[in-house]
């Protein structure tokens, strides 16, 4: 894959937010706030199967089928047929049932999971897990600078102290604290079965506003909006409640063929003045805009920052301000079923909102609690401050979980001209139920990042994790590939540039599927996707590695071995060996998955390709040469003019050998367990690890050692060092589940494998923890000079992984 042009780091494809978009807000004079009226204010999930999963098997689940296709993978790239039938076979699905619909996800577990907080890319939002879905959601007016900015979408720009799920169990509870300047916003997610509901049970959002300090008049009167739209188009009705609330609580009713009939209700205690909008548009992605293009037009025209309560003809999106003196709270009911009796109606209205609701929360609160123990054994280990960044660790990425639905964009190999003149073709229609890393900055799945998460998520929930592995295995073409990033369905798209969303089937991710090709040397090798002619890049990218700017051979070539691969190989071939061992009639496959594995984890065979003597330690091998800068050279650009840019200068030519680059790479081996316990390598791996010159901070494990030449380097003009001396959680966690197994085994290093272990896992919780109370959120790395959070914030995804250092979650590695 070649660099991108304004690209800051490999995971930065993001479209740029500003705060532009709300000015229109304030270009009319507030003459008047609204008078406020007076608003009268069965979870039964079943055992669908027993299953006792260790790491080996979850990740071997993973890439069952990798191995069985790695014939079809090999044809994929080297097929010689027709140009139809290469681009055909792109988007021709995997010839296996599709495990979404295995009897184990059907039933009972389906209808547990239909509604749920699936939009993580938004503050507040509902959905089911349906193609075309009703949703939910909410937005708010913040004040900053005495001028008013609509929330609605998660993003930096808005610079909100804090956000995020302090509780969550991923299926019908959560709990976030959302704080805007100085308002803070609470809301409580609450899905209930009872024996009238209809498909999938009702839920309810409770929002509680307030504010410590009220500067001006403006940040008394709080506006919030919350909303209904149908993707399906089918039309909204408004409820008697938008036009005299002390008559009715209905805001909105309607019906699908899914849930039946259904009504929104509104209760409160506090006044409350509710105005709606209703929207007519199958853009319901571009709902923020619709929304600052009604309140200016209002501003502008009346002065009043309130909706103008109309709608257009069978409006699907329905919007209602509730605008309120801060403090106030109120509830949002939404209740399914295929009728509805106006006293049963009141009945269970009462029953979701109010004091029963309140006590509904508190008794979800302390069962999350008492999981939260048994699951992973904090009782007594961890200080309470502790305890609360780890339950928000697994609540931020249980509710950071989404339901996507589009068809992913798929780069046609260059040899390929299609007959539409496109360089795409469209993956077929997919459905996928996904862990995302970060809310604001990668809102999407990522196959690389959720081998990481379901280490957390199945811990805490076995039978969400298979549901989602599932998911990501249907969406495997013929050829055994999946598209590495997902970008599927309108709200997702919304936040790629268009130059990163074409995915390249050339190119695949660890840890959860393996897409590779075996090296030119039996039984070694390389990652594909490196560009070779890259004249911009101080070392290309190695972006299907997962270590993006993590340097490699100066020079990409076939020639290259990564040691990285190998050892995935290695624990892909373990897995499937141990699957195999399940079903007798795999007897004889088992025993070519036992052969490889064997074969990669021979220790002699492994020293021999990768292992230098002189270092003590584990190394890539390719064609390379340690000259080479960025140096300032004027280039011509595609109209002929001359522009300064940094490009690559090679002083001295490059030689086939081992890449002298420590850092996490260099202790895969050890990762995996290949070294053996007793013996003098092992030895040397704990002395790089705990070198305060190499690796070791006292923050945690840096990605790449001090004494290389590429170390904190930057890659272009535009990308920093990303893997190149940050500390990142995933790996840390990776290398300290090793320590935590060679300070278990009978050998000379076992004492100091668990001191080092001791210090380790110390440094890395004290890091997190001291972050999250700092800044209130989680950070996709950490400096390794401060300790302070780098790169995007609001990354729960794999450094949630911190909660298992906690709990010291190994024994299953």
């Amino acid at each position: 894959m070649t660099s991108t042009t304004g690209r800051r780091s490999a995971r930065s494809r993001i479209k740029s937010s500003g705060t532009e978009d709300n000015d229109h807000l304030n270009s009319g004079n507030l003459k008047s706030i609204p008078k406020l009226r007076k608003h009268n204010a069965r979870n039964n999930t079943s055992s669908i199967l027993n299953l006792n999963l260790n790491l080996k098997v979850l990740l071997g689940f993973g890439v069952f089928t990798f191995l069985i296709a790695l014939f079809l993978i090999y044809r994929l790239v080297n097929f010689t047929g027709d140009v139809d039938d290469k681009i055909r076979r792109l988007v021709t699905p995997f010839p296996s049932p599709k495990l979404a619909d295995l009897p184990m996800f059907q039933g009972e577990h389906k209808e547990s999971l239909y509604w749920g907080t699936y939009r993580p890319n938004v503050y507040v939002g509902i959905r089911a897990r349906v193609q075309q879905s009703l949703i939910g959601g909410m937005m708010w007016i913040g004040v900053k600078d005495g001028r008013y900015f609509v929330r609605h979408v998660c993003q930096d720009s808005d610079e909100l102290k804090k956000y995020g799920w302090t509780s969550h169990n991923g299926r019908d509870y959560g709990h976030q604290v959302i704080i805007d300047q100085e308002m803070t916003l609470e809301t409580s997610f609450l899905k209930y079965r009872g024996k009238n509901s209809g498909y999938g049970g009702d839920w309810v959002v409770r929002s509680d506003v307030r504010t410590e300090i009220i500067n001006d008049e403006k940040q008394r009167i709080g506006h919030l909006f919350f909303y209904l739209a149908d993707e399906g188009n089918n039309a909204l009705s408004l409820g008697r409640g938008v036009v005299d609330v002390h008559e009715s609580s209905c805001l909105a009713s309607g019906s699908r063929e899914d849930v039946g009939n259904w009504q929104l209700h509104l209760k409160s205690a506090n006044d409350l003045e509710v105005h709606y909008s209703g929207f007519k548009t199958p853009h319901i992605h571009n709902l923020s805009d619709l929304l600052q293009e009604t309140l200016g037009d209002q501003v502008r025209r009346f002065g009043r920052l309130q909706l103008p309560d109309t709608s257009d003809d069978s409006a699907n999106i329905l919007v209602f301000q509730i605008t309120a003196r801060i403090p106030f709270s109120f509830d949002i009911a939404f209740l399914s079923g295929s009728g509805f009796d106006s006293s049963n109606v009141e009945e269970r209205v009462s029953s979701l909102t109010g004091t029963q609701l309140k006590d509904k929360l508190s008794n979800k609160e302390n069962e999350l609690d008492d999981k939260f123990i048994n699951c992973f054994n904090t009782s007594g280990k961890l200080d309470s401050n502790t305890v609360t960044v780890g339950k928000a660790a697994i609540g931020n990425l249980l509710g950071g979980i989404g339901y996507f639905y589009g068809e992913s964009k798929i780069s046609l190999p260059t040899n390929i001209n299609a007959k539409s003149g496109n360089n795409f073709i469209s993956y077929w229609p997919a459905e996928l139920y996904t862990a995302v890393p970060s809310r604001p900055f990668f809102p999407r799945g990522f196959l690389w990042d959720e081998g990481f998460h379901q280490l957390l998520i199945w811990r805490w929930d076995i039978y969400i994790c298979l549901d989602i592995v599932g998911h990501w295995l249907d969406l495997m073409n013929v050829d055994g590939w999946i598209p590495r990033e997902q970008i599927l369905g309108a709200e997702a798209l919304s936040k790629v540039p268009a130059e990163f969303v074409l995915q390249h089937p050339t190119n695949g991710n660890p840890p959860t599927l393996f897409l590779v090709l075996r090296g030119k040397e039996t039984n070694t090798y390389f990652w594909h996707g490196r560009d070779s002619l890259i004249i911009h890049e101080l070392n290309p990218k190695t972006l299907s590695s997962g270590f993006d700017d993590y340097p490699r051979a100066s020079h990409p070539s076939e020639e290259e071995r990564h040691l990285d691969l190998r050892c995935w190989m290695f624990l892909a071939a373990d897995c499937m060996h141990s699957i195999s061992e399940l079903f007798a009639e795999k007897i004889e496959l088992g025993k070519k998955y036992s052969l490889t594995s064997k074969l990669l984890s021979d220790f002699e065979l492994l020293n021999k390709m990768h292992f230098d003597n002189s270092h003590g330690t584990y190394f890539d091998f390719g064609n390379h040469s340690e000259k080479v800068r960025l140096v300032w050279q004027l280039v011509e650009d595609s109209n002929g003019f001359p522009s300064r840019k940094l490009v690559r200068e090679v002083s001295k030519e490059p030689v086939l050998g081992l890449v002298p680059h420590i850092g996490y790479i260099s202790l895969f081996p050890m990762i995996w367990r290949i070294i053996p316990s007793k013996s003098w390598v092992l030895g040397k791996q704990l002395d790089i690890i705990s070198n305060k010159s190499i690796l070791w901070t006292e923050f945690g494990l840096r990605s790449l050692g001090k004494t290389s030449s590429m170390y904190m380097k930057r890659n272009t003009e535009h990308d920093p060092p990303y893997w190149r001396g940050p500390i990142w959680m995933n790996m840390n966690y990776l290398i300290l589940s090793s320590l935590h197994h060679y300070s278990k085994e009978d050998g000379p290093y076992r004492e100091r494998a668990e001191n080092i272990y001791n210090d380790l896992r110390s440094n890395l919780i004290r890091t997190v923890v001291k972050n999250y109370q700092q800044t209130g959120y989680f950070w996709e790395q950490y400096d390794q000079k401060t300790g302070k959070g780098k790169g995007a914030r609001v990354f729960t995804g794999w450094t949630s992984l911190v909660l298992l250092i906690m709990a010291e979650g190994f024994s299953e590695c």
